[in-house]
């Protein structure tokens, strides 16, 4: 039997490089065990980096008495886990779990509220270094993003493997937070190898071994494939990879839609999305969660004012309108309801967006209770043609001229400068 062919080693911890063939556990130059061997890895140029556990990981940098400590961050006893440490979670904590319910599972956890603005100022550090090695970067959340490196190996005098280590092992020193990285041919199988070995971790998925690598995993893994198409899915026989990759497409299309061509694409590791640096936003929301349940049409309108602000600042800021509000609610057993509506024009103004997604909540049972309320818009573009003169509304022109006044001033003096009376009431009657 002829013997293995060598395969490429990188060190992650001191970038020593090395081919090697059967079973090696150390680094001959540094003697760590961090290790990572692969057939194609100095052929695979497209990566996902995610921040190991952000916020969690940035609050124990900056009080490191925290360290060995299971931590969550997470808002008041009627919010939800925004994230945790790698220790909660051996208690089952996760994120977007209800703050009671993690409270429950790990009672002797630290709970931090969320510094947003420190979490953001951290991942501004990270991705300038990410800009340094290409500028191929498309952000994806504040911890996370896609980077293609090819053609770099000029620039930075090693493979985009290399490049990556190096990179890990500088944000680790210089900012203080580790991230793991997954390298593939493409952006589905990046973004899941990036998952495999947290924290800290480097996994490669090359293209040769996609099909059979995803062939025993759940349809879920893909992009697009909720609970809702899992159990569509399911109910077709259709609970892995593996068995929508040999599935026909037109089948695929009767349970998903049109969506079933690029399913059995995803399904066999093809992905021929590229890295866009300019990104694709799809919407813009805000949201709150209630310290005790509200049921009052009143309050929630109050509420769904401030929140609708939020949203127009925002859109305003990123020059953005959008056609479709959705209005999100969550009742007291968790139960999220979604109600969306399309507009006739795309609008930018916090006045539309809150009085659509009051007539959306005024279609819901009287008297129902919430523990969240929400609102997003989406189908964004540019603001072109937002909220042109309504014929019908005549009030609307006038109201849309107040807006653009308060902006104004806002620009000037701050958010807070000045409001309608209906957003003191939601900040008034969140308690």
């Amino acid at each position: 039997m002829p013997d293995p062919a060598p395969l490429p080693v990188l060190c992650r911890d001191c970038g020593g490089r090395r081919a090697a063939a059967g079973r090696f556990l150390r680094c001959a130059d540094c003697g760590s065990p961090r290790l990572v061997a692969h057939a194609e890895l100095d052929q695979l140029s497209i990566a996902h980096v995610d921040c190991d556990a952000f916020y969690a990981t940035i609050e124990k940098r900056d009080d490191p008495s925290l360290n060995d400590k299971p931590l969550i961050v997470g808002g008041g006893r009627r919010g939800v886990v925004a994230t945790c440490c790698y220790l909660a979670r051996v208690y089952g904590v996760r994120s977007a779990m209800p703050m009671f319910k993690a409270k429950a599972l790990c009672p002797d956890a630290v709970v931090i509220k969320p510094d947003m603005a420190k979490y953001a100022a951290v991942g501004r550090q990270v991705r300038t270094l990410m800009q340094a090695l290409t500028p191929l970067v498309e952000p994806i959340s504040i911890d996370e993003a896609f980077l293609d490196l090819s053609g770099t190996e000029g620039i930075h005098g090693m493979t985009p493997a290399g490049t990556l280590a190096a990179f890990a092992r500088r944000v680790e020193r210089e900012i203080g937070v580790t991230i793991s990285v997954g390298l593939a041919p493409n952006k589905l199988l990046a973004k899941i190898a990036s998952d495999l070995d947290k924290p800290r971790g480097f996994s490669v998925i090359g293209k040769a071994e996609a099909v059979a690598f995803l062939a025993g995993k759940p349809a879920s893994i893909l992009p697009g494939i909720g609970k809702a198409a899992a159990a569509r899915l399911s109910s077709a026989g259709l609970e892995t990879c593996g068995d929508i990759a040999v599935r026909d497409t037109a089948d695929l299309m009767r349970l998903v839609g049109a969506y079933g061509v690029r399913l059995r694409k995803l399904a066999r590791g093809e992905d021929d999305r590229a890295v866009n640096p300019e990104g694709v936003r799809k919407s813009v929301s805000a949201e709150t969660t209630f310290d005790t349940d509200i049921s009052d049409a009143h309050d929630l309108s109050a509420w769904l004012r401030r929140l609708a602000e939020k949203v127009a600042r925002r859109m305003k800021a990123a020059e953005v309108s959008g056609r479709t509000v959705t209005l999100k609610l969550k009742t007291p057993d968790f139960r999220l309801v979604t109600r969306s509506r399309q507009l006739s024009d795309p609008t930018m103004l916090a006045d539309r967006i809150h009085r659509t997604a009051v007539d959306l909540l005024s279609r819901e049972p009287p008297g129902r209770p919430y523990r969240l309320i929400g609102v997003g818009v989406s189908e964004l573009e540019a603001p072109t043609a937002a909220d042109p003169a309504d014929l019908v509304d005549v009030g609307g022109a006038k109201r849309a001229k107040a807006e653009q006044a308060m902006d104004k001033i806002r620009a000037k003096f701050g958010n807070e400068a000045v409001a309608l009376g209906l957003t003191f009431e939601g900040e008034r009657r969140k308690r």
